[in-house]
C-alpha cells in the first residue's frame, strides 16, 4: 500500500508504515484497512457482536469523561468523543466494525477499529471531513491513557456480562415453559426409568418440573460468575504499569464506567496480573458449558420420550414442524430439539477453543483474547436463540399421549418395588420374573400367594400413591390383618 493515489471514491490515510486509500464513505481509516487485508480469516467482522460495539463506545466513553476531568483532553474534545459513543449505543455506524473477529495482535486491531470509527463520527456530527484528525485524532484523543490491552478486556467483560443478561430473559422463559407444562401434567402418571429401563412410576408432571429446575439452577451459577466480570484492568494501559497514564486515571475511569453501567466495577489489585489473566473467562466458558449440556440432555429426554409414534416411547407428542423425510411419507423429526443439540456440541467445541487459548498466553499479555472473546459471545449468542427456539416452537406446544402412558403404567411390573419393605427384596424379585414371563399383575401373584390381601396389595402398589399424587398412611408389619411377614429367600423361590 505504497505510492497511493486517491480518487473521488477515497480518501488518503497515513500510519506508520505509510499511506493507505481508504473508501471516502468510511469511517474507519489506516489501521482497519491494514487489518482487512491482513485478517480475512473468518468472513465475520466483530459487528456480527452488537454488544461488544457497545461495550467499546461504553469504554471510549468513560475514558473520555476521565481524561476531561484530569485535563488529558479539552473538554470539547470529549464532547465530542461522548457524543459518537453515544450515537453508536443507539445502535448506529454498527457496521463500520469491519475487521474480522480473528484477529492476530491481542485485539488490536478491534481497538484501532473502534477508535478511528468514533473519530470520524465525533468529526462528522461536529460539522468536520472524515479523516480531518488535526481536529480530533483516533490516537491521541480517542484512545488518550490508553492501550489495547486494558480496553479489549475490559470491553470483553462488559459485553459478556451485556449478552448475558440478554440470554438469561430466554432461558428464563424456557424455563417457565418447563414450569406450566409440569403443572399442565401434574396427574398424569407414567412409568419412570432408570439407565432406559422400566423404573418406579412418577408423573409427567414431576418430570417436567425436573427440567424447569435443572434450568433454574443454571441461571444461578451463571449469576453467580457475573460478579467477577466487574473486575477491570482499565487504567493498566500496556502491561499493568499504567504508563502514559495519570496516576488517578484509573480510579477515575472506573466510577465513570460505573456510572455509566449502573454497576459497580472493582479495579483489580494487581494490574500487571489482570492484565495477562483470562481466568474468567475460562470459569464463564465453563458455566456456559454446563448449562448448554444439562439442555442437549433435556432435548434427548424429549426426543426419546416422543420417539415412535408406533415404534417408540410415545409418551409424548411434539408440535411438527416440517416434514421428516424426503422418502417417507408422513415421518416428523424432533428437529427442535436436534437443533439445540447441535448448538450444544458447538458450545462444547468453542469452550475447547477457550482452553487452549487461555493456556497459550505469554509473560504479561495473552495474544489470543480475541478467539476467546469470540467463542464466549457466540455461544451465549446460540444458547440465547436456542433457549427461545426450544420453547416457541417445541415445549410451548408439548402434549401428552394420556391412553399410552395409562396403559403402561397399570402393566408395570416396577410397583413390586413398594412391596420390599413388607416381603422382602427375594421375594418382590421373584415377582417381577413371574409378572414378566405371565403377563400376570403383581398384585395377583402377591394375593395368589397369599403374602398379603388384595386390599392392602393394591394400596401399596398404587402409581399414584408411589408417585406421591396420592397420599395415606402405610400398613404395619405384624399381627393379624396387616401385611406378611418378610418372606425368607428359600420361601420366596417357591413363590
Amino acid at each position: 500500500m505504497t505510492d497511493v493515489v486517491p480518487t473521488a471514491l477515497s480518501r488518503l490515510e497515513t500510519d506508520s508504515l505509510g499511506a493507505v486509500e481508504i473508501p471516502a464513505d468510511a469511517y474507519w481509516g489506516a489501521h482497519t484497512a491494514r487489518a482487512l487485508e491482513n485478517f480475512a480469516i473468518s468472513g465475520r467482522p466483530i459487528s456480527i457482536h452488537p454488544r461488544l460495539v457497545d461495550a467499546l463506545a461504553i469504554v471510549k466513553q468513560a475514558a473520555a469523561r476521565a481524561n476531561r476531568d484530569l485535563g488529558a483532553i479539552e473538554p470539547h474534545k470529549a464532547e465530542m468523543i461522548e457524543q459518537a459513543c453515544l450515537a453508536l449505543r443507539a445502535g448506529r455506524y454498527h457496521d463500520q466494525f469491519v475487521v474480522d473477529v480473528i484477529q492476530g495482535g491481542a485485539g488490536t486491531s478491534t481497538n484501532m477499529n473502534a477508535n478511528e470509527v468514533i473519530a470520524n463520527v465525533a468529526l462528522e456530527l461536529a460539522g468536520h471531513e472524515l479523516g480531518d484528525y488535526g481536529v480530533l485524532n483516533p490516537i491521541d484523543d480517542v484512545n488518550r491513557s490508553q492501550s489495547t490491552n486494558d480496553v479489549y478486556p475490559t470491553a470483553a467483560k462488559i459485553s459478556i456480562a451485556m449478552a448475558l443478561e440478554d440470554f438469561l430473559v430466554e432461558h428464563e422463559a424456557l424455563r417457565e415453559s418447563f414450569a406450566r407444562k409440569g403443572e399442565e401434567f401434574h396427574d398424569i402418571l407414567k412409568v419412570g426409568r432408570t439407565q432406559l429401563q422400566d423404573a418406579v412410576p412418577m408423573t409427567l408432571g414431576q418430570e417436567f418440573h425436573g427440567f424447569a429446575t435443572t434450568l433454574g439452577e443454571d441461571v444461578e451459577r451463571i449469576r453467580d460468575v457475573l460478579p467477577l466480570l466487574r473486575e477491570i484492568n482499565l487504567g493498566a494501559t500496556a502491561i499493568g504499569t499504567g504508563i502514559t497514564a495519570d496516576p488517578r486515571y484509573a480510579g477515575t475511569v472506573r466510577q465513570h464506567l460505573s456510572d455509566l453501567l449502573g454497576e459497580e466495577y472493582v479495579t483489580a489489585g494487581d494490574l500487571v496480573e489482570a492484565t495477562s489473566d483470562t481466568g474468567v473467562f475460562m470459569q464463564m466458558s465453563g458455566v456456559l458449558k454446563r448449562a448448554a449440556i444439562k439442555l442437549s440432555k433435556i432435548c434427548n429426554d424429549l426426543r426419546l420420550l416422543s420417539s415412535g409414534p408406533q415404534a417408540g416411547l410415545g409418551e409424548i407428542t411434539l408440535p411438527p414442524r416440517q416434514a421428516g423425510s424426503s422418502i417417507m411419507p408422513g415421518k416428523v423429526n424432533p428437529v427442535i430439539p436436534e437443533v439445540v443439540n447441535q448448538v450444544a456440541f458447538a458450545v462444547v467445541g468453542h469452550d475447547v477453543s477457550v482452553t487452549m487459548a487461555a493456556e497459550g498466553g505469554q509473560l504479561q499479555l495473552n495474544a489470543f483474547e480475541p478467539l476467546i472473546l469470540h467463542s464466549i459471545l457466540t455461544n451465549v449468542s446460540w444458547l440465547r436463540a436456542a433457549c427461545r427456539t426450544l420453547r416457541v416452537h417445541c415445549v410451548d406446544g408439548i402434549q401428552a399421549n394420556v391412553d399410552r402412558l395409562d396403559s403402561m403404567v397399570r402393566t408395570s411390573v416396577g410397583v413390586v418395588t413398594a412391596l420390599t419393605p413388607y416381603i422382602g427384596y427375594a421375594a418382590a424379585s421373584a415377582l417381577a420374573k413371574t409378572a414378566l414371563l405371565t403377563g400376570r399383575s403383581v398384585a395377583d401373584l402377591v394375593v395368589e400367594a397369599g403374602l398379603m390381601d388384595r386390599e392392602r396389595v393394591e394400596f401399596l402398589t398404587s402409581p399414584a400413591r408411589l408417585s406421591g399424587v396420592e397420599s395415606g398412611p402405610l400398613p404395619v408389619v405384624g399381627p393379624e390383618g396387616a401385611a406378611k411377614a418378610i418372606v425368607t429367600p428359600s420361601e420366596a423361590d417357591s413363590i
